[in-house]
């Protein structure tokens, strides 16, 4: 059960070219620390498009910037850490990079976007299921739609490998990291 009102699908076709809407989109990530507790945080400055073809998903494509030193976890030593060479290096690799490849759909509500995702200087194949979380239009006159998202990443693949062992057993920071996408994106044209 939610406490949200329910989404608004008003639009019946929401085919055509996006924009994310950046002050209502939110990138997270989640990461265990010290194997006791969930981290949060989120990336603040971001870029994405996207075309949508609800008649034939397949022709439908996603690209997504994300400025690697906007990490914000809300504690500067943290996000310090996280962005010096131990973890993005963020002053040789200022950007990840997600580009689509496919598109399928595979429900009503659900389409499952594989593409390519780079960090650091690695790329590899990953797979997201988006739930189509409504469409409207809004009282500016944009159409707009609402996908969310998340993904699982084992950070080692990308080599994001620093780590310090517990006394007690465990690792600081799990492997596991999981990707959050809350995204509201405008119609353009």
């Amino acid at each position: 059960m939610t406490d949200f009102d329910a989404a608004t699908s008003a639009l019946s076709d929401v085919t055509g070219d996006y924009t994310v809407d950046v002050a209502h989109t939110r990138i997270g990530v989640r990461a265990r620390h010290a194997m006791v507790t969930t981290v949060r945080g989120a990336f603040t400055e971001f870029s994405g498009t996207a075309h949508l073809d609800t008649t034939h998903p397949v022709a439908s494509s996603v690209d997504l910037r994300i400025a690697t030193a906007s990490i914000d976890t809300g504690t500067p030593d943290r996000d310090a850490h996280l962005r010096s060479p131990d973890f993005l290096d963020v002053e040789r690799y200022p950007e990840m990079r997600f580009a689509s490849t496919d598109v399928e759909q595979v429900d009503d509500e659900v389409y499952r976007v594989t593409g390519d995702l780079t960090i650091k200087d690695v790329t590899r194949p990953v797979s997201i299921d988006f739930t189509l979380t409504g469409s409207a239009q809004d009282p500016f006159g944009n159409t707009r739609v609402g996908f969310e998202g998340a993904l699982a990443i084992k950070r080692s693949d990308w080599q994001l490998t620093w780590n310090a062992v517990l006394e007690t057993g465990g690792v600081l920071v799990s492997d596991r990291v999981q990707i959050e996408f809350d995204v509201s994106a405008i119609k353009v044209g």
